[in-house]
């Protein structure tokens, strides 16, 4: 691969990964947020006992969830990234 290529190929990555590390801060934020209002409804529920408090008790759960596999999925798109990167830099060391 040619060295202008691989520079161009490096550029692209690291814009990504600076793209993913701030979406996964973002991401980061709302799970705690998210958490906090889980442990709310939580405590809602023991005091109320209704289906309704049971309702929004699991939809928070839910909420959190989702939210925390949606940051594993960021995390393992940034562990792609940073290979693919460490790969790239390689090629060019080599190819000096």
């Amino acid at each position: 691969m040619a060295r202008p290529l691989i520079e161009r190929r490096l550029s692209e990555i690291g814009e990504r990964l600076r793209r993913l590390r701030a979406d996964v801060a973002v991401t980061e934020e709302q799970i705690s947020h998210l958490a906090d209002e889980a442990d709310e409804a939580r405590v809602r529920h023991l005091v109320s006992e209704t289906p309704l408090s049971e309702r929004g008790r699991r939809e928070a759960d839910g909420q959190v969830h989702a939210m925390s596999r949606h940051r594993e999925d960021l995390l393992a798109e940034v562990l792609r990234l940073e290979i693919t990167q460490d790969e790239l830099l390689d090629r060019m060391t080599v190819e000096r």
